[in-house]
């Protein structure tokens, strides 16, 4: 697995919300710490407010437990995590004065519905791009472009977003390869060999299948990297490098589009970084993939003017 990419000891960047981490780190943290984070989450500005025994006692367990759980998070102690807590409740009240951050609810209407998605989609890119790891995406950006082969692997939503990252790759000419079959994932993975990047997305980190395909991979010499929303979860522990998101997924959103616009916003990122390195050919190769479709629109070109007859064609 990976290590740590800040000094405290915890996998997120050092000023990404503490909701964001927190909800991140989750999966791993022990049972009595998953209360007090359950605390925390539910309600933040509240927790910002009271006293280390208020929050032990709402989550049944002791004060040390609160302390260590604090450690866990990398904020250091309880009175830490409040002055935290405190500060991300005024940036998040300055962003929006409705309550858009809470879940959506059976007896929302369309209007609070269309709201609360718009809120959660806007805040998994922002909180995403403020928690990514620079250093590591550089890393990653630098083995891909320099790959002489790329497949990726995702399945259910995040196949969509590997997909996602092959359409991009081939619009440059870089060889690139997405499976979301089990079978043909492992099929791929067993395959490839030095010199080449296998790339997994996975909001859950524990999706056996694709899990499965990212190890081969690293067993047959490729470099692996893992796509997550969750910096311990068991995908982590077979990829050599981990790039993450930072998406809500509650009861009515599981697989919603706010994880996948998360992830997508990182296969973004790392897409321009490839094509920056290859700017000498990415140029012309975007330019020749346009043209080839451009006959296929209809009416306007994509530079807004209209085409004429023969451009049409």
């Amino acid at each position: 697995m990976p290590t740590p990419v800040n000094g405290n000891g915890t996998d997120a960047e050092p000023d990404a919300s503490p909701l964001v981490r927190i909800r991140s780190l989750l999966p791993g943290l022990a049972r009595a710490e998953q209360r007090v984070a359950k605390v925390v989450l539910d309600e933040p500005s509240s927790v910002a407010r009271r006293s280390i025994t208020e929050v032990a006692l709402a989550a049944k367990t002791s004060e040390t437990t609160v302390t260590r759980f604090c450690k866990a998070i990398g904020v250091g102690g309880y009175p830490q995590l409040r002055i935290a807590l405190a500060a991300d409740t005024a940036r998040t009240q300055a962003r929006s004065s409705r309550d858009l951050g809470g879940d959506i609810t059976a007896d929302d209407d369309l209007d609070s519905v269309v709201s609360k998605v718009g809120f959660a989609d806007a805040r998994a890119v922002e909180e995403t791009t403020e928690q990514l790891d620079i250093a590591e995406l550089t890393r990653v950006t630098d083995l891909v472009a320099n790959a002489g082969r790329v497949d990726v692997y995702g399945v259910g939503a995040s196949a969509f977003v590997a997909a996602d990252l092959q359409q991009k790759m081939h619009r440059i000419g870089r060889v690139s390869f997405a499976w979301s079959d089990t079978h043909i994932m492992l099929t791929s993975a067993a395959v490839l060999s030095e010199g080449d990047v296998a790339v997994a997305i996975s909001h859950s980190g524990a999706t056996t299948d694709t899990v499965e395909a990212l190890r081969v991979a690293g067993e047959h010499g490729a470099t692996t990297v893992a796509v997550t929303n969750f910096p311990r979860s068991p995908i982590t522990a077979v990829a050599d490098h981990v790039l993450t998101t930072a998406a809500r997924e509650t009861t009515f959103r599981s697989g919603a589009t706010a994880s996948r616009i998360a992830q997508l916003t990182v296969i973004d990122c790392l897409f321009i970084g490839v094509a920056q390195r290859h700017l000498d050919e990415a140029v012309p190769a975007l330019d020749s993939t346009r043209d080839a479709v451009d006959g296929h629109r209809l009416g306007i070109r994509p530079d807004g003017r209209r085409k004429t007859e023969r451009q049409g064609r």
